[in-house]
C-alpha cells in the first residue's frame, strides 16, 4: 500500500502567516521574519504545528508578493535569507514546520528571465515566457499584452499586467499559432528544471514544503488538466526520492485533480472547477460559512457594516443546507482518501474573514467543525479570536476588496493592538480600532473566549488520532444538528455540532452495539443512548464529542 503523505503531516494543523500583517520587530510598520520568530512560542501555546508562510520572496508586491522578482532571495522589507533560515531553525526546535508559498505559474516583469525573455534579439530565455511573434498578431483568445518591451510581441499573464505566465507549454497547440509550444519542447522542460530547482533550493536549507499557488493553471489548452497533472506527478516523484518529509500543498479546488496529480493535500476553496461544490458560492442557503443570498448588502451603521439577508449553515438562524454541502465533499472524499487530504480552511489571503455578524460561540462551532473533520486544516492568521474584515479599505498592493482581510494580527489592546511600534499612519494597514473589536490579550485573559476554546479544540485533536487527518468519517445527520463519527483502530467518536440558535433534538442509529457515550468535550449538551440509538438535547449554538465506548 503506498505511502499516503509524511507521517508528521496526519498531525498536522496549519496557521496561515500573511508576513506584512502578523508582527513588525523593527518599527517599520510592515511584519517580518524576525516578527515571526519572536511569535514562534505564541504557536505552540495556541496548538499548531505547522505554518504557511505566504510568500516572502523579492518583489515589487503589485500583487502582495504573489509577483516574484527573485524566488532566491528574501524580500528586505521581511528580513534576510539568514532570517528565513533562523526561521527554520527555530521552528524546528519546537516542533513546527514551515512551508513557503510557491508562486510556479508566473513571475513579476521585474524578474531577471523576464528581463531577458523581453529583449528583441533571440536568447535562453525567449521561450520561458508565452509570446506570440508580433504585437500585431491575434493572441489566440490568450490574455496576452503588448507595449511593455522591446522585443515585438504580445506576452501571456495569468492574473495581473506584471504577472507574465511562465511557459510550460500547450497540452494541445494550436498549428495556426506555432508559438504555442508543446509541453516537451526543451525550452519547456528547462522551465520545469526551473520550477524543480526552486524548490530544492529551499528544501535543502530546511523548508518543510510548499503550497502551490494557482497550481491547475501551469498547462495552458488542457483539457481536464491531464498534462498539468503529469508535471505535478513528476515533482512529487522528485520529492519522494529526494524529500520523503516535504509536502506539496495545492491551491487547486478540486481534490479528485490534485490529490491524483500527487498533491498531498488540496484546499477547499472559493475558486475551482465548475460543477465543485465550494464554500464560497454566493447560492443562498446551501453554503457552510460564506453563502450569501444573492439580495444581501452591506448597510453601515456609525462605523461598523451589517450585512443583510446572510444565510448559511453556520448561522445562528439555522436556514442553511449541510447535504448540499456534503453530497459532494462526501463524494470527493471517498474517491481521494487512497491519495491524499482534503483540506477545510478557515480562510485564507484571499477571502473575506469568516467572523463577520457571528458570535464567539458561532466560530467556536465552525472551529469543531473544522478541526474534527478528516483531512489537514488551515487557521487563517486572527480567526481564532474572531477578527473581522475592515470593509472599505483602499486597495493595497493589490489587494483590492481582499485588504479588508489583510490587516494587522490584533496582539493586545494598544494603539496599534500590539503589532508595531509605527506611528499609526505608517502601518502596512489600519489596525481595527472599531468598539469591541478583539485582541488577543483580552481573549487569553477569559477562560469562556473563542481563543480558549479554539485551544480546547486542537489539544483534543492532537490527542485523539481519530481525530486527525487520516481518520476516518461517516455522516450521519446533516442537519440541524451535524451529526458524523470519526474513527481509527478500535476508537470511534461522535461528533454534535449545533449552530442554531434555537432547542434542539435528535436521534441517530448507533453504529454498533455500545455500553455508552463517554464524554470528551460535552458542554450543556445531553447525550444519552436509548432503544439502539444515540440521542442529543440542547438549546442554541452548541458543539460535543463522545467517545462510543462498546
Amino acid at each position: 500500500m503506498k505511502k499516503i503523505a509524511p507521517d508528521w503531516l496526519k498531525k498536522a494543523v496549519f496557521y496561515e502567516i500573511y508576513p506584512s500583517s502578523f508582527f513588525d520587530s523593527n518599527g517599520d510598520g510592515i511584519g517580518d521574519l524576525p516578527g515571526i520568530i519572536a511569535k514562534l512560542d505564541y504557536l505552540v501555546d495556541l496548538g499548531v504545528n505547522a505554518v504557511w508562510l505566504n510568500p516572502c520572496f523579492a518583489s515589487t508586491f503589485a500583487d502582495g508578493g504573489y509577483d516574484i522578482s527573485d524566488f532566491r532571495q528574501v524580500a528586505p522589507r521581511y528580513g534576510t535569507n539568514d532570517d528565513l533560515l533562523k526561521l527554520f531553525a527555530e521552528a524546528k526546535k519546537r516542533d513546527i514546520r514551515i512551508c513557503l508559498d510557491m508562486v510556479a505559474g508566473h513571475t513579476s516583469t521585474e524578474h531577471a528571465w523576464f528581463k531577458a525573455s523581453a529583449r528583441p534579439e533571440k536568447n535562453e530565455y525567449s521561450n520561458y515566457y508565452i509570446w506570440n511573434n508580433s504585437w500585431l498578431e491575434s493572441t489566440g483568445g490568450l490574455q496576452m499584452i503588448s507595449g511593455m518591451a522591446e522585443r515585438d510581441g504580445s506576452f501571456m499573464v495569468n492574473y495581473f499586467s506584471v504577472q507574465p505566465a511562465l511557459n510550460y507549454g500547450f497540452a494541445n497547440p494550436d498549428p495556426a499559432f506555432p508559438w504555442q509550444l508543446p509541453v516537451d519542447h526543451p525550452d519547456v522542460l528547462k522551465v520545469r528544471e526551473e520550477l524543480k530547482n526552486n524548490m530544492r533550493f529551499w528544501l535543502d536549507l530546511g523548508a518543510s514544503g510548499f503550497r502551490c499557488d494557482l497550481a491547475p493553471s501551469l498547462i495552458k489548452k488542457d483539457p481536464g488538466k491531464v498534462a498539468t497533472m503529469a508535471l505535478w506527478r513528476e515533482i512529487r516523484e522528485m520529492f519522494d526520492a529526494e524529500y520523503p518529509e516535504a509536502v506539496l500543498i495545492a491551491e487547486w479546488a478540486y481534490a479528485p485533480q490534485a490529490l491524483k496529480a500527487g498533491f498531498h493535500c488540496d484546499f477547499l476553496l472559493h475558486c475551482g472547477t465548475p460543477g465543485y461544490t465550494t464554500l464560497f458560492r454566493n447560492e443562498p442557503e446551501r453554503d457552510l460559512w460564506r453563502g450569501i443570498d444573492k439580495s444581501a448588502f452591506y448597510e453601515k451603521d456609525g462605523n461598523d457594516y451589517t450585512v443583510k439577508n446572510f444565510h448559511s449553515y453556520f448561522d445562528a438562524a439555522g436556514l442553511g443546507d449541510a447535504e448540499f454541502f456534503f453530497k459532494t465533499y462526501l463524494d470527493h472524499y471517498e474517491r481521494t482518501r487512497e491519495d491524499g487530504f482534503i483540506s477545510i480552511p478557515t480562510g485564507d489571503h484571499d477571502m473575506t474573514r469568516i467572523s463577520d455578524f457571528r458570535s464567539e460561540q458561532d466560530l467556536a462551532c465552525v472551529f469543531a467543525f473544522i478541526l474534527t473533520m478528516p483531512g489537514v486544516p488551515f487557521i487563517y492568521y486572527g480567526d481564532e479570536i474572531g477578527m473581522k474584515n475592515i470593509p472599505g479599505l483602499v486597495s493595497k498592493e493589490g489587494g483590492y476588496t481582499r485588504t479588508q482581510a489583510r490587516t494587522p494580527m490584533q496582539w493586545d489592546g494598544s494603539e496599534n493592538k500590539g503589532f508595531s511600534t509605527a506611528p499609526a499612519e505608517k502601518l502596512y494597514l489600519p489596525v481595527d480600532k472599531r468598539p469591541g473589536a478583539p485582541d488577543l490579550a483580552e481573549q487569553q485573559g477569559r477562560p469562556d473566549s473563542l481563543w480558549h476554546k479554539v485551544q480546547e479544540l486542537l489539544k483534543i485533536r492532537q490527542t485523539l488520532p481519530a481525530l486527525q487527518a487520516d481518520g476516518g468519517l461517516k455522516l450521519l445527520l446533516a442537519d440541524y444538528p451535524l451529526v458524523y463519527l470519526r474513527s481509527k483502530g478500535e476508537e470511534t467518536f461522535v461528533i454534535v455540532i449545533q449552530p442554531a440558535a434555537r432547542e434542539w433534538r435528535c436521534e441517530v442509529e448507533l453504529p454498533f452495539a455500545a455500553a455508552e457515550l463517554s464524554p470528551v468535550l460535552a458542554g450543556n449538551i445531553n447525550a444519552g443512548i436509548a432503544d439502539g440509538k444515540m440521542c442529543f438535547s440542547g438549546g442554541g449554538t452548541q458543539y460535543g464529542i463522545w467517545q462510543i465506548k462498546r
